[in-house]
C-alpha cells in the first residue's frame, strides 16, 4: 500500500485516470468491501478513529461532523452529500488537481460517504471556470452509471445514490457550506444563520453534509486500509498526508502531497526548491489567502493545525503564498483585501462596507496620500471587522487576517508609505503584489 494515497494515480506524463485504469490500480475495492462487510456505523467509526479533519481550510474533524447527521428512522426522506468543489481560496490549487488527474477517487470517495451518512443523492458543486475538471468528472460519472456503481442497488447492496455535478456561478463566498447550499437552491448565495446547520436542516431543509474534495478522496484510502494506517501517515498529532502548495517567487512553485506535519522549511526549500535568484523570504501566508503572515522565524514549524494554530496563523488550505523583499505588503494586502471586498455577498455591514473601506485606506498609502490616521484606522478597521460574531459569516473576519499580521510584522513598511509619500517599491507591478 502506498504511503502517499491521494496521488498514487496521478502522472503528469499520463492522461486522467478513467474507470478502467482506476480498477486496475485496486479503485472501487474500498466500495465493494464497505458494501458488502460494513455498515454505516461501522463506517462512521473508522473514520472518528482516523482523525481525518476537513481539507477545505476549517480542519473540523470529520467523522464528528458526519455523526451530527440523523440516522435510520430519524429522520425519513432524502439525505445529501455535497462536494465542496468551488475552490475559490486565492493562492490554492490543489482540488484541481485531484478532480482533474483522478476524477474517480473523488466519485468513489463521495459513494462511501453517502453510504456512512445514508445520502441518496449527491452534488458536486464546482466552479465554473473547472471547464475540464467539469468534463472529466461528468465522464466519471457516466461510466459509474453504466458499471453499476451509482444508481439504483449499487452492487445488489439495496443502497441507491443519484450525482450530479453542479457547474457554480463562481462566488468567493460559496466557499462557506450554508452560502453554497444557498445557492444550490438557486438563491442569492448568502450564508445562512447557524443553528440550525446543516447536518439537520441543509439542502432543501434536509440533512446534508457538505465535505471539500481532498477530504472525499481519503475516504476510500480510510475505509479500505483502516484507521490505524491513516494515523501512521502523520508527522506528528494530525493524521494523514496532505496536499500542500506553495506560488510566488519560488524556484519550483507546485503542489506536494507529504504527510501532515512536514516542516515549513522543508515545503519551502526541499520541495519548492528555495527563492528565486536574487529573492530573498519576507513572509508567507500559510494557508491561502484568508491567513495571517507568518514569518522566517517559523519556518521550523511543522504543518499542523493546532501548531500553526499557535503560532498566530491558520493552516486553512495548506497553501502557502510568498512574500519576497521586493514586493511591497502593503500592496499585496491591498490586493487581497479588494478581492475580498469584491466577493462578499452584501448581507452585513462590516463586509459589505467595512471591506471597501480598508481597501481605500490601503490605496491611499500605496498612492502617496497617506497619513499617520490612516494607520489608526486599520487596526480600528482590524479589531471590528475582524471580530468572529461582528459579522454574518467569517468572510470578512478571514480577509482581515493577512491585514491584521502584516501591520504586525511589517509596520515599518506601513510608515515608510507614509513617511516617503510614495509606495518605496518603484516596480509598479510588484507594489501591487502582481507576480
Amino acid at each position: 500500500m502506498t504511503s502517499l494515497p491521494l496521488t498514487a494515480n496521478i502522472n503528469a506524463a499520463r492522461d486522467p485516470v478513467d474507470l478502467a485504469a482506476y480498477e486496475g490500480n485496486q479503485g472501487y475495492q474500498a466500495m465493494h468491501k464497505v458494501l458488502q462487510e460494513m455498515s454505516p456505523a461501522d463506517c462512521l467509526q473508522t473514520v472518528k478513529d482516523s482523525g481525518l479533519r476537513g481539507r477545505g481550510g476549517a480542519g473540523f474533524p470529520t467523522g464528528m461532523k458526519w455523526s451530527f447527521v440523523p440516522m435510520e428512522n430519524a429522520s425519513p426522506g432524502h439525505k445529501y452529500l455535497i462536494c465542496n468543489a468551488d475552490e475559490m481560496e486565492p493562492g490554492t490549487f490543489k482540488d484541481r488537481l485531484l478532480m482533474e488527474c483522478d476524477p474517480h477517487q473523488l466519485i468513489e470517495g463521495m459513494i462511501l460517504s453517502a453510504w456512512t451518512i445514508q445520502a441518496d443523492v449527491a452534488y458536486i458543486f464546482i466552479r465554473h471556470e473547472y471547464h475540464l475538471a467539469i468534463r472529466l468528472l461528468q465522464q466519471a460519472i457516466d461510466d459509474c452509471y453504466a458499471k453499476g456503481y451509482l444508481g439504483e442497488d449499487i452492487l445488489g447492496s439495496g443502497f441507491n445514490l443519484q450525482m450530479y455535478v453542479h457547474s457554480s456561478a463562481g462566488r468567493y463566498i460559496c466557499g462557506e457550506e450554508t452560502a453554497l447550499i444557498t445557492s444550490l437552491e438557486g438563491k442569492r448565495a448568502n450564508p445562512r444563520a447557524k443553528p440550525p446547520f446543516p447536518q439537520i436542516s441543509g439542502l432543501w431543509g434536509r440533512p446534508t453534509i457538505v465535505n471539500n474534495v481532498e477530504t472525499l478522496c481519503n475516504i476510500p484510502h480510510i475505509l479500505r486500509h483502516g484507521a490505524d494506517w491513516f494515523n501512521s501517515l502523520g508527522l506528528g498529532a494530525d493524521s494523514g498526508t496532505k496536499l500542500f502548495g506553495v506560488s510566488g517567487r519560488v524556484k519550483n512553485p507546485g503542489c506536494w502531497e507529504l504527510p501532515m506535519g512536514t516542516p515549513i522549511r522543508e515545503l519551502l526549500e526541499e520541495h519548492a526548491g528555495g527563492m528565486e535568484d536574487g529573492y530573498q523570504l519576507r513572509g508567507f501566508l500559510p494557508g491561502g489567502a484568508s491567513t495571517d503572515f507568518l514569518v522566517e522565524e517559523h519556518l521550523d514549524l511543522p504543518m499542523d493545525y493546532d501548531v500553526i494554530g499557535k503560532a498566530g496563523s491558520r493552516l486553512g488550505t495548506g497553501t502557502m503564498i510568498i512574500l519576497d523583499d521586493k514586493t511591497c505588503p502593503v500592496g499585496m494586502v491591498k490586493n487581497l483585501i479588494d478581492f475580498f471586498a469584491q466577493e462578499s455577498c452584501g448581507f452585513c455591514t462590516p463586509c459589505r462596507d467595512g471591506l471597501p473601506w480598508s481597501g481605500q485606506v490601503l490605496d491611499d498609502l500605496e498612492s502617496g496620500n497617506g497619513m499617520n490616521a490612516d494607520l489608526a484606522t486599520l487596526e480600528q478597521q482590524v479589531k471590528f471587522i475582524g471580530a468572529i460574531g461582528n459579522t454574518h459569516c467569517a468572510l470578512a473576519p478571514g480577509a482581515m487576517e493577512p491585514l491584521s499580521s502584516a501591520m504586525k510584522y511589517f509596520a515599518d513598511d506601513f510608515q515608510r508609505h507614509i513617511d516617503a509619500k510614495a509606495c518605496p517599491y518603484c516596480d509598479a507591478d510588484t507594489a501591487t503584489g502582481g507576480n
